[in-house]
């Protein structure tokens, strides 16, 4: 005989899901920033807390290593192949970096923190120090 299928407990998200969307690494739903990137002190959805999850530098450096390069190869290849003016190159790609790095900067954050939330137990260490 078969066993009956256990009814099945909600699927926590993947890493890349809850970072993508900046959502809660537990739940999936609810949102992981109270501002551009002031991570919310809690979940509102499943309440798990986001104390500890530092991420520092790391969101900022992740981006602007590989977006360096590509500009840099960009910026040369537009150079070599158009001949712009210097004024085009000092307009479009402060403005190209810019807008990069504000559209990546919140969802590599929030997948930082949603790989801190899947390893590291930062409840425990909590304990620990108090």
């Amino acid at each position: 005989m078969e066993k009956p299928l256990a009814p099945s407990a909600p699927r926590r998200p993947s890493a890349l899901m809850a970072g993508l969307f900046c959502r809660c690494p537990r739940c999936g739903r609810g949102k992981l920033f109270s501002s551009y990137l002031k991570v919310a002190p809690a979940c509102s959805v499943c309440g798990l807390s986001f104390a500890g999850h530092d991420t520092g530098d790391g969101p900022a450096f992740f981006i602007i290593l590989p977006l360096s390069i590509i500009t840099c190869v960009a910026a040369l290849l537009v150079d070599v192949n158009l001949e712009p003016p210097m004024w085009v190159h000092v307009v479009v790609w402060p403005a190209f970096i810019a807008l990069v790095v504000g559209g990546l900067l919140p969802r590599v954050k929030a997948l930082m923190v949603a790989l801190q939330y899947r390893y590291r137990d930062v409840e425990h260490e909590q304990g620990n120090q108090q």
